[in-house]
C-alpha cells in the first residue's frame, strides 16, 4: 500500500492534471540539477501548465543541485508526509543515486509518475570541424580516450548509456570512451560551447536556444523517427544501429496518506489532459508517456534494474 500510495502522489504532483475539486495552492516543485537541464525544463513546464490551467496557482519551482540529483533526492526523503512537494527526475537519477555517497535511492521516496519520453541528439558546436556523424565518429575512433564526449547525467545514466551504445555501434572500444558527466544540460551547454568536450549527447530541448541561434548543430537524433523541430536525420537513417530514448517524471516524499495521493493523482491527470500540456509536448519534442499508480512503480523498479546491470550491480 505504501509504494502504491507513493506512486499516486508523485503522479498527482507532477502532472497536476487533475480536475480535482480543490486546487493545490502551496505546491512546490524541486529541480535536483542546474537551470537549463532536462529535469529543470520538465519541472518548469509542468509548473507553468499547472498555473495556466488554475490547477495549482502559485507553484514555486526551486533548484537543489548536487551529485547528479542525489542531493535533492535526500532532501525529498526527509520531507515525509509532505503532500505539497514534488521533484522532477528521470533515468539519470537512478544512476546517480547509486553512484553517489548519498545513501538515499528512489526506493526511499514515492515514485509517482512517468510523464514523457524523448530522443537524444548528437550535438557539436557550430565551429566544430565535423558535418556528419561519420566524420565525427571517425575522429573519435582515432583515440577515444583523448576525445571527451559530454552528457548531462552520471555514469550509467541515459547520456552515458547512449555514449557507450553509440561507440559500440561504430566499432569504438566502449572501455576507452572518455565520457564527461555534467549535472544537467545547464552545465553541459557551456562545456560544449567552450570546447571542454568535443561533442555532447543530450536532449534537443536542453539545447533549444543554442540550436535556434546556430551556436550548436545537431548531427543526428536517436529516436525511431525524426524530431520535427530539429533539422537532422536519425542515427538509423545514417546506418548506425542505435535507437535510444530517455524518460522523465516525478517523485514525491515518502509517507503520504491515501488522501494526499488521490489529490495529487487527480492533479496529474487533469494537467496531462489539458491543451496546454499537449502543446508543451510538441514544443519540446516530447512523447506522451504517462504512467501512474502500480504501472509507474513497476516501471521505476525495472529501470533501476537496468541501471544496476549497467553498473555491474545486477
Amino acid at each position: 500500500m505504501r509504494s502504491r500510495a507513493g506512486l499516486l502522489v508523485v503522479v498527482l504532483l507532477l502532472t497536476g492534471c487533475g480536475g480535482g475539486p480543490a486546487p493545490v495552492t502551496d505546491l512546490r516543485v524541486m529541480v535536483p540539477n542546474t537551470v537549463g537541464g532536462g529535469y529543470d525544463v520538465t519541472g518548469r513546464t509542468a509548473a507553468r501548465v499547472l498555473e495556466e490551467t488554475g490547477l495549482a496557482p502559485g507553484v514555486e519551482v526551486f533548484q537543489l543541485p548536487g551529485a547528479g540529483g542525489a542531493v535533492g533526492l535526500a532532501r525529498l526523503a526527509g520531507e515525509a508526509g509532505n503532500g505539497e512537494l514534488l521533484m522532477s527526475m528521470g533515468l539519470g537519477l537512478l544512476a546517480s543515486s547509486r553512484a553517489s555517497e548519498v545513501p538515499t535511492t528512489v526506493a526511499d521516496v514515492t515514485p509517482v509518475a512517468r510523464l514523457i519520453e524523448e530522443p537524444a541528439a548528437v550535438l557539436v558546436a557550430a565551429d566544430a570541424p565535423w558535418d556528419t556523424v561519420a566524420e565525427l565518429t571517425a575522429a573519435w575512433a582515432v583515440d577515444p580516450a583523448a576525445f571527451p564526449v559530454g552528457g548531462g547525467s552520471a555514469p550509467a545514466g541515459p547520456d552515458s548509456l547512449l555514449a557507450l551504445q553509440l561507440a559500440t555501434a561504430v566499432d569504438i572500444d566502449a572501455a576507452r570512451v572518455d565520457y564527461v558527466a555534467f549535472d544537467g544540460g545547464g552545465d553541459l551547454v557551456p562545456a560544449l560551447l567552450s570546447g571542454e568536450v568535443e561533442a555532447a549527447l543530450s536532449s534537443t530541448a536542453e539545447f533549444a536556444d543554442q540550436l535556434a541561434s546556430g551556436e550548436v548543430r545537431a548531427l543526428a537524433t536517436t529516436g525511431v523517427d525524426r524530431v520535427p523541430t530539429v533539422d537532422a536525420p536519425t542515427l538509423t537513417e545514417l546506418g548506425v544501429d542505435v535507437v535510444f530514448t530517455n524518460w522523465r517524471g516525478f517523485v514525491a516524499p515518502p509517507g503520504l496518506s491515501a488522501e494526499q495521493l488521490d489529490r495529487l493523482t487527480e492533479l496529474v491527470v487533469a494537467m496531462h489532459d489539458s491543451p496546454q500540456w499537449r502543446a508543451a509536448l510538441v514544443t519540446n519534442s516530447w512523447t506522451d508517456a504517462l504512467l501512474t499508480g502500480p504501472a509507474a512503480a513497476d516501471f521505476f523498479t525495472e529501470q533501476q534494474q537496468v541501471v544496476d546491470d549497467a553498473l555491474g550491480r545486477g
